[in-house]
């Protein structure tokens, strides 16, 4: 009998476990999908709303230097959060984290201007951008901003 609790509790055990580290969370934020979306920000405008407006992200490819190819930003948010950083993060490699700071150009509009740091698996590289206030990242259900390095 013993043994049949047992057995019992650890099959319930490990669907837990199995549904708590599962990706797609559902049952939090009341099952918005977005929050999961990807949206290449090379190829397309991104684009969310949040309570405080509408925000959008473009980025494109500019000239190519010794260092690598130059991109720029665009971001229109209708909030400047303190420090306002872009931070880029390897998603098909771990390379560290490159924080670029966002300067505002006009009403509710900020751009950087960075270059992706080099990668062995050049036009493979997957890269993601976040965004920041300081150290804090911005809590939004945004779409999850990516792009391929170019050559």
């Amino acid at each position: 009998m013993l043994r049949a609790y047992l057995a019992i509790g650890l099959v319930i055990a490990v669907i837990g476990i199995t549904i708590f580290n599962s990706g797609d969370k559902p049952w939090i934020g009341g099952g918005e999908a977005s929050a999961n979306a990807r949206c290449d920000v090379l190829e397309e405008t991104c684009s969310w709303s949040t309570r405080e407006g509408q925000w959008s992200a473009q980025l494109s490819a500019g000239e190519s230097t010794e260092q690598g190819v130059e991109y720029h930003l665009e971001l229109n948010a209708p909030v400047a959060p303190e420090r306002f950083l872009a931070v880029l993060r390897g998603q098909s490699m771990y390379m560290g984290e490159y924080p670029v700071p966002l300067k505002k150009t006009a009403e509710d509009q900020y751009s950087a201007t960075f270059t992706a740091p080099f990668c062995a698996t050049g036009t493979d590289m997957m890269w993601h951008i976040s965004l920041q206030s300081g150290q804090r990242k911005l809590e939004m259900d945004n779409p999850r901003m990516i792009f391929n390095a170019v050559k």
